[in-house]
């Protein structure tokens, strides 16, 4: 069966999100380099590698329903901090705005009835309760080491992603 036009639509959307958060994240690891954290550099890094492959991912499943991939305009996105901590806050706040955008796309096939849309969002909303974790985790870390131990986590979290 063909992909319904307002989950392609959706799809589309959802694809740009996915897109906008690798640019997002690639210019904070580029911030991160600039700055000497090479640990959240590296991080950042994958996590940009990471949400284009969920593009790539959601685009093949579009493609394999039959549909049509649209690739529009990215919005350019923030390209510089005050701080380590405020890079985390900023991508605990997209975290959460992905997590909403998710919703909305299973939503969507929830409202037309696409068991396969639906099973396929399946896997991105467990993902984002795994993505919003790791980023509390991170900012816990912040919150208990204080400015002192911000080499420390940069150490960590480097290490965390190898």
């Amino acid at each position: 069966m063909d992909i319904n036009k307002k989950m392609q639509d959706a799809f589309n959307a959802q694809i740009k999100e996915e897109l906008y958060a690798s640019h997002l994240y690639l210019q904070m690891a580029f911030w991160f380099s600039k700055e000497g954290w090479n640990g959240f550099a590296g991080w950042m890094g994958k996590q940009s590698h990471e949400e284009k492959e969920h593009a790539m991912d959601m685009a093949k499943f579009l493609v394999d329903r039959g549909g049509e991939v649209l690739l529009t305009d990215i919005p350019s996105v923030q390209t510089s901090w005050d701080s380590p901590l405020d890079v985390f806050k900023d991508a605990m706040a997209h975290e959460q705005h992905v997590s909403a955008q998710i919703e909305k796309l299973a939503d969507v096939a929830d409202e037309v009835q696409d068991r396969a849309a639906a099973n396929f969002c399946a896997k991105y909303v467990d993902e984002q309760v795994e993505e919003e974790k790791t980023m509390r985790d991170i900012l816990n870390l912040f919150k208990h080491a204080g400015g002192a131990g911000f080499a420390l986590i940069d150490h960590i979290i480097g290490e965390s992603r190898k």
